[in-house]
Formats: structure tokens, sequence, C-alpha cells
């Protein structure tokens, strides 16, 4: 699913919800415009953001072309920036596959995103990445990883998942991210963007997030005594 924050044209959803059921990849569609490349907003002009949703697999291929297929939707209807959910890459049947198919943000299913930015000319979020970090010979374990590409290809931040989940499930027993992944050292400065949270200098700032990571997110801008003292649903 592909979503924008307008109302759709109602021949797009004719086509993808017939019946209104809902497919396992559809687009949302917005306010139809000339493609815009992914440069910063002239003081008129409001930024499209996409918000892309697939139901991902084992297939990382499939996936990487569930995924391609919205992004070029997107950048053809003018968007300057593409966010893809946590695990876009994959999801496995169990951990051990997990490890198995993990790559390092150097491997070729990274550099199809790069190049997929390229092409498009606009910037992707890619909330999730199961990244086979430096420290992985030693660990045996993965970090989730939300890499954030700008409209070149190049990673322009990188923030890894701090507060995994650990939970225990009422009738289903515990699940335990740590298991497998390894938490990451710390919370990163926010990213100017092409499009995201309007502050009054006109600036626009985006904070990598995954799951799970959203209250510290907030203790951190609280700590630093520069951006929004609490949060507000209209920021996220």
């Amino acid at each position: 699913m592909l979503s924008f924050l307008v109302r759709p044209p109602h021949h797009l959803l004719s086509l993808l919800w017939p019946g209104l059921r809902i497919p396992q990849r559809s687009v949302l569609c917005a306010r139809s415009r000339p493609r815009a490349m992914a440069s910063f907003p002239s003081s008129w002009e409001m930024p499209l953001v996409a918000v892309c949703q697939v139901t991902s697999t084992p297939d990382k291929q499939q996936n990487f072309k569930a995924c391609a297929e919205l992004v070029r939707e997107a950048a053809r209807l003018g968007a300057c920036l593409a966010f893809l959910p946590e695990a876009f890459d994959f999801i496995a049947r169990d951990p051990a596959e997990t490890l198995h198919l993990s790559e390092p943000l150097g491997g070729t299913l990274l550099g199809e995103y790069t190049q997929l930015a390229r092409e498009c000319g606009l910037w992707l979020s890619l909330g999730g990445f199961h990244e086979r970090g430096q420290d992985w010979e030693q660990t045996q374990k993965i970090y989730n990883c939300h890499v954030l590409l700008n409209s070149k290809g190049s990673v322009v931040a990188t923030y890894r998942k701090t507060h995994l989940c650990d939970v225990e499930i009422p009738g289903q027993g515990p699940m335990r991210e740590s298991d497998s992944t390894m938490p990451g050292p710390s919370l990163q400065m926010p990213v100017m963007t092409p499009a995201g949270m309007f502050f009054h200098s006109r600036l626009v700032w985006l904070s990598a997030m995954t799951c799970g990571s959203l209250n510290s997110l907030w203790h951190w801008l609280r700590l630093e005594q520069k951006y929004l003292p609490t949060p507000q649903l209209s920021d996220l």
C-alpha cells in the first residue's frame, strides 16, 4: 500500500479495492501532480511524502520487486520521499532463517535500493533492515537498522534500534528480539530531508524510528531541550 495524506482519486481506489477488499499489496494514492525531483521545497510548495506498505515474505527479490513498484509509483506522482516499513527486506519463518538471510549494509540488496533511489530521484526511508554489522563474526547477531538514502542513493543516516522487543505474550510464551538482535549503541541526531517535520526555520527534519523506539526518541528530545517538549500526534 502506498499512502499520501490527501484524498485519493476514486478511480484508483475502485481499481485497488474492488468490493472494498484490501489486497495483499495495494496503492492508496493522492493528488496527482507533475513529477518533482527530490529537492528541498520552496517557501510555498508542500512536499509530498509516500508511505508504502507491503506484506514481506522470505523471498527477498520478490519483496524488492513489490517495494520497487510502489517507490516508482510514488516518484511518478511527485513524492520527494518514500517510507518503507520495518522488515521491508524480508520476514523469515524462524530466527535461524532470519540470520541466514541477513546482509551487511554493503550487500547486494541495499545496493539495489540505492540504485532505485537514483533511478527515481527521491529519498528512501528503509525502516527496519536486517543488518549484519561489523561484529557479526563475533556475535552471530544482527541489528534492526533503519537506513535513510538520499536521491543520489547515498546512505545519509542509519539508526540501529536501541530498545528491542522482549515481551511475554499471554498464551504464546515469550518473544525475545534480543535472542537474535543486538541493540544499537545510541540514538541519532535528526537529519534534514526534503520532507518531514517542519519547524519555524522552514527546515525539514526526519527522525529515523522503528517499532518500539518512539519513547526513547521523545525522551532524548526532551533531554536535549532543542525540540518539542512533549509528543503530539500532529508531530509524528
